[in-house]
């Protein structure tokens, strides 16, 4: 990510919401500690499909790139891609049904049965990146409200038809919409509409979050860096 933005404002108001989350997802596991199922080494929420927000894609983007760097980076970007590939064919086959007449809800539900494992769960199934994991990691394993519907992890002990606090989703995404495009009018951003775009955290991973991707400046701006950036890597 591009370091002449200051982002540390944003960062730290997505910080005051996460520590909100995680002291949610506390509290009910202390209230309901049979029920709440997560434990270390259990991946079930690391092969859920989810979107980010941007200010949660910038978050996860700039973190990536301070902890990680040659061979190691160049592994979890490579993974990353594999699980972007993965991730786009199941939403072009979604995009595909609903266009064929398949009501939305049903699209919706089909891809959130979907599986894909996500680049950054290591090999003894534990998080590379565990301090700064989206909201969508921090309170799997406790019911939720997302899209208006219920939903909680498999392996918890919840019992579906029972009443049970549940933690709204769509006010978080809300939340972080509002920051989301807090950042693009402060930059300035050409593309008014990119606070309210979503991406799989693969995409966060690989995505160089530069000022032409994120508009700024004029085309002619853009362009002319593109072209300086051809020339130096042609004398080298």
């Amino acid at each position: 990510m591009t370091t002449e933005i200051d982002m540390k404002p944003y960062f730290k108001k997505y910080e005051a919401i996460m520590s909100k989350v995680d002291s949610v997802f506390h509290k009910m596991k202390g209230d309901f500690p049979q029920e709440v199922a997560c434990k270390q080494g259990c991946s079930d929420c690391c092969h859920a499909m989810f979107d980010l927000s941007l200010i949660e894609a910038l978050y996860v983007n700039h973190h990536f790139n301070q902890q990680f760097t040659g061979d190691k980076k160049n592994a979890l970007i490579e993974k990353a891609n594999k699980s972007d590939r993965q991730a786009y064919k199941i939403k072009k086959n979604a995009y595909k049904s609903s266009q064929e007449g398949k009501e939305e809800a049903e699209v919706i539900e089909e891809v959130s049965r979907m599986r894909i494992r996500c680049p950054l769960l290591g090999e003894k199934d534990l998080c590379e990146m565990y301090e700064f994991r989206p909201i969508a990691c921090r309170v799997y394993g406790i019911p939720q409200a997302v899209n208006g519907k219920g939903r909680t992890c498999g392996f918890s002990g919840f019992k579906e038809g029972e009443s049970y606090p549940t933690f709204n989703r769509d006010i978080i995404h809300d939340m972080l919409v509002v920051i989301s495009n807090e950042i693009v009018q402060s930059i300035g951003s050409k593309h008014k509409k990119m606070g309210d775009l979503l991406v799989p955290l693969s995409m966060a991973i690989i995505t160089d979050y530069n000022e032409e991707y994120l508009g700024i400046g004029s085309d002619k701006e853009n362009a002319e860096t593109k072209r300086e950036g051809k020339d130096d890597s042609s004398d080298k």
